[in-house]
C-alpha cells in the first residue's frame, strides 16, 4: 500500500540519516522487515524524488548514505527529516491565525520551504495528500491579537498586568492585577497561568474573557517552586478545585474505545466480570469530568461519589424537560431522509 511505502521510506532516511558510516540494502531490509528487493525499490523511489543518496561500496556491499556536499545545506542543529516533520505539521497551528504566533510560524515555514529542494516538496506534498492533521473546534483569536501581543511581552519581560476580566459565569467583569507566570494552549484555548492580587493565588484566565489589558512598568519574580505541570496535574482539563476520586464505569459495548485512551494521568482502570470498564480518577473539581460524563450518555454510570452522580442526574432531568417542552414551529410535510454516519472505531 502507498501508505506503507511512504512509512518505510520515512524509516529509511531517518536511519541513513542517523547512522555514522551508511546502512547496507541488506541491513534497511532487516530494520524493516522487508525484502531487499523492497529495500532497493524504496532506495530507487527516494532517489527518484530528489534525496541526496547515493551508494558506497564497501567491504560487505554498497553502503547508502547522504551526499556529504548536496545541493542543499540543513542548518543546523536540524537534520533533513526533522525539517520535513515540521513542514508537516504547519496544519496543527491554523487555530493561531492572526496572531504574532502564528506569522512567526508562517516565516519559519517559509525558510523550510526555500531550504528544501523542488523534488523534496513535490514528495511531502504527496504524503500530505494522504495525511492530515487537524484540531476542532477552534477559536477565532486574530480578535485578540494586541492582548496575545502585550501577554507574550509581559511574561518575557516579567511585567505585571492589569485587565479587565469576565468570568464564566458571571455577568460582572472584575479589574484584576496579574503576574503572567506562564501562557498555556490548551485543547484550542489559550490561557494565562499567573497570580491574582485580587484573589491572592495562581489562577487560570482565559484570553478572550479579557475585555481590556494595559501593561504595567511594575515586575515580578516568577516564584522557583513554580512547576506547570505541578499546578495541572490533578484539573481533568484546566479547572483548580478541591481533589476527588471519582469511579466511573463505561459499558462492556464502548470498552474498547474508552479503554484504549487515557483521558487523565491518574487514571486507573479495571476490568469487571459482565465485561464493563471500571475508571477511577483523582481530578480536581466535578463540572469537567461531569461534562465528559455526560458526553458518552448512557455508555457511562458514576460509580461515585454520590454528589457527581446526582449532579449528572439533574443535568440529565434538565436536558430533557428542553427536549419535552420544545417543539419545531415548523417542519417540512414531505418526509426527512434519515443519514447514518458510523466511525469504524
Amino acid at each position: 500500500m502507498r501508505g506503507d511505502q511512504i512509512s518505510r521510506q520515512w524509516r529509511i532516511l531517518r536511519q541513513i540519516e542517523v547512522s555514522k558510516n551508511g546502512l547496507t540494502a541488506t541491513e534497511i531490509a532487516e530494520r524493516g522487515g522487508v525484502s531487499p528487493r523492497t529495500a532497493y525499490r524504496d532506495l530507487d523511489g527516494l532517489q527518484l524524488a530528489g534525496f541526496p543518496l547515493f551508494a558506497e561500496k564497501g567491504e560487505k556491499g554498497n553502503r547508502w548514505k547522504f551526499v556529504e556536499k548536496y545541493k542543499f545545506k540543513v542548518p543546523q542543529p536540524f537534520t533533513f527529516t526533522e525539517l520535513m516533520s515540521l513542514h508537516l505539521s504547519r496544519d496543527l497551528f491554523k487555530m493561531f491565525k492572526g496572531t504574532v504566533f502564528f506569522e512567526s510560524l508562517e516565516s519559519l515555514f517559509d525558510k523550510v520551504r526555500s531550504t528544501l529542494p523542488p523534488q523534496t516538496l513535490a514528495y511531502l506534498d504527496r504524503i500530505q495528500s494522504t495525511f492530515h492533521m487537524g484540531i476542532k473546534p477552534y477559536k477565532d483569536y486574530a480578535r485578540f491579537r494586541e492582548i496575545i501581543n502585550k501577554v507574550n511581552q509581559a511574561a518575557i519581560e516579567c511585567r505585571r498586568i492589569e485587565v479587565l476580566y469576565l468570568p464564566l459565569r458571571s455577568k460582572r467583569e472584575t479589574h484584576r492585577k496579574v503576574d503572567p507566570y506562564k501562557i498555556w494552549f490548551f485543547e484550542g484555548t489559550i490561557y494565562i497561568i499567573g497570580f491574582c492580587h485580587l484573589r491572592n493565588e495562581v489562577r487560570t484566565f482565559v484570553i478572550d474573557r479579557i475585555k481590556l489589558l494595559s501593561l504595567l512598568d511594575e515586575k515580578f519574580e516568577l516564584p522557583d517552586d513554580f512547576d506547570l505541570d505541578e499546578y495541572t496535574k490533578h484539573s481533568f482539563k484546566v479547572m483548580q478545585d478541591e481533589l476527588y476520586t471519582v469511579k466511573v464505569r463505561i459499558t462492556p459495548a464502548w470498552v474498547r474505545y474508552i479503554g484504549e485512551k487515557i483521558w487523565h494521568e491518574s487514571q486507573r482502570s479495571r476490568k469487571l466480570p459482565d465485561g464493563s470498564l471500571e475508571l477511577t480518577f483523582q481530578v480536581a473539581g466535578l463540572d469537567e469530568i461531569k461534562q465528559w460524563i455526560m458526553s458518552l450518555g448512557p455508555e457511562a454510570y458514576v460509580i461515585e461519589p454520590d454528589s457527581l452522580r446526582n449532579m449528572v442526574k439533574v443535568d440529565m432531568k434538565e436536558a430533557l424537560v428542553q427536549y419535552e417542552r420544545i417543539r419545531p414551529a415548523y417542519q417540512e410535510p414531505e418526509e426527512v431522509e434519515r443519514r447514518m454516519f458510523w466511525i469504524d472505531f
